[in-house]
């Protein structure tokens, strides 16, 4: 009879203390739901003659090399919601993603945009090369070489634009060959990535305003907090004592 009534005490003690999910919890889903909503919108605004043209072209795929061209304002806007993740990483409930976004946009705006440049370059050339090789049967062989290079250099550029937002005093040259080596080390995570940026990009094309105002955030969150790991190892194995 001792023990029972002990464990009932103890049973009523423990239903108590349990008060449900308290302001804290409330604060930091909010926080949450605020930063998607709002970095969604950001990120359409940021990205607006793109976000249009996708609305207006019948078959953008059939003009590839333009819209190409116009994605250049994604590396910038890419930069202002990464700084807008790490604000929520730091303040929680308390995040402002407009003013973290605005701020990593400006702060980030040289180096993402020149890293964004470099990629179109380069996917513009492979994606060139890829409809001249798809016509010459005997290079086929080249197809799947075009491909898995596009693939490293969309990696490689989201990898560094992270580096940028989470390392602002590094040089971009070191965060290139730190992106390289951890694209390539973390190659489930790079490959996770470009699953998730096909999700974004396929819904933008095929539902321009619904997929742009739903799906990226909550997406490129996912993205980002698997590029905060990689860059944190890194620099755990690199210096301990080194703080992001």
């Amino acid at each position: 009879m001792t023990t029972v009534g002990g464990q009932q005490h103890k049973a009523g003690q423990q239903r108590r203390r349990w008060a449900g999910p308290g302001f804290h919890t409330f604060g930091t889903v909010f926080g949450f739901v605020y930063t998607f909503l709002a970095g969604n919108v950001l990120l359409a605004v940021a990205n607006a003659p793109l976000v249009l043209c996708l609305a207006l072209v019948a078959d953008p795929a059939a003009a590839w090399p333009f819209f190409l061209a116009l994605s250049v304002t994604v590396a910038p806007s890419l930069a202002g919601i990464f700084e807008a993740f790490r604000s929520l990483n730091d303040d929680g409930g308390a995040v402002t993603p407009v003013a973290a976004f605005l701020l990593g946009y400006r702060r980030s705006f040289k180096r993402a945009a020149s890293l964004g440049l470099g990629a179109v370059a380069v996917l513009l050339f492979l994606g060139v090369d890829l409809a001249i090789v798809q016509a010459m049967p005997a290079a086929a062989v080249l197809v799947p070489v075009i491909v898995v290079a596009a693939a490293v250099t969309v990696s490689l550029a989201v990898t560094a634009i992270a580096g940028v937002v989470l390392l602002p005093d590094a040089g971009l040259k070191g965060i290139l060959r730190a992106s390289l080596y951890l694209s390539l080390q973390r190659w489930y995570l790079s490959l996770a990535m470009l699953m998730l940026l096909g999700i974004i990009a396929s819904a933008a094309v095929l539902q321009p305003v619904l997929g742009v105002a739903l799906a990226p955030a909550p997406l490129l969150f996912v993205v980002w907090s698997n590029a905060a790991y990689a860059y944190s190892a890194a620099l755990r194995r690199e210096a301990p004592n080194n703080p992001l």
